[in-house]
């Protein structure tokens, strides 16, 4: 389920993310959480940089919050794992229309990269994946992946969405008792929209 707001969070320091992970290594209790997402919101000029309304800050930084704990509570679970997965978010290609090269299989569902464009956010993701012996899929949403999870037995995957669908995602991996990572989105829309490579790397 995307956002019901547009976010942009690429003008945003690097410090607020560095503080969102020490937070997220630090928080115990849940309902303790608002007191601190409002003062991340504040110092870092959220609401301002944004045009997001206090409420949907707050909502955007907690979920990204919930994400890095998510992260850090399964990660020794992921590194056990071998056959590994990396789903992408087609909104993140470069285009959006017959430029783009990616072939979709009904089937799965899910695109092929056909790796057109160098500068290409997709792209160069897909090439890191499958680099390092990851099947990559390029998702038109996150229903996709229990289509993709019936056809093949991943134990570990890799997902780059916005953090509502990350924590719907998080539910069915738990279900399903596998291992997952996340990369939340910097900048949310149907088109152009994009996250970190060397968060992508980093967690690869």
């Amino acid at each position: 389920m995307p956002y019901g707001f547009s976010f942009d969070l690429s003008a945003i320091s690097k410090s607020f993310f560095r503080e969102l992970a020490r937070v997220a290594r630090e928080r115990k209790l849940h309902k303790r959480f608002g007191l601190k997402a409002r003062t991340l919101a504040e110092k870092f000029r959220l609401t301002e940089l944004t045009g997001l309304n206090v409420p949907d800050a707050l909502q955007l930084v907690e979920d990204l919050v919930d994400v890095y704990v998510q992260n850090a509570s399964e990660r020794e679970q992921f590194e056990k794992t071998e056959n590994r997965a990396l789903f992408l978010p087609h909104c993140s290609r470069k285009y959006m229309d017959s430029r783009c090269k990616a072939t979709f299989n009904p089937q799965l569902p899910s695109y092929k990269c056909g790796h057109c464009s160098e500068d290409c956010l997709v792209n160069q993701a897909t090439k890191m994946g499958e680099q390092r012996g990851y099947d990559a899929y390029i998702l038109p949403g996150g229903s996709c992946i229990p289509e993709i999870m019936k056809k093949y037995q991943y134990q570990g995957l890799v997902g780059v969405a916005c953090g509502q669908e990350l924590k719907l995602g998080g539910e069915f991996l738990k279900k399903a008792g596998l291992a997952g990572q996340a990369i939340p989105l910097i900048k949310n829309g149907c088109a152009n929209t994009s996250f970190n490579l060397k968060s992508l790397e980093k967690t690869l």
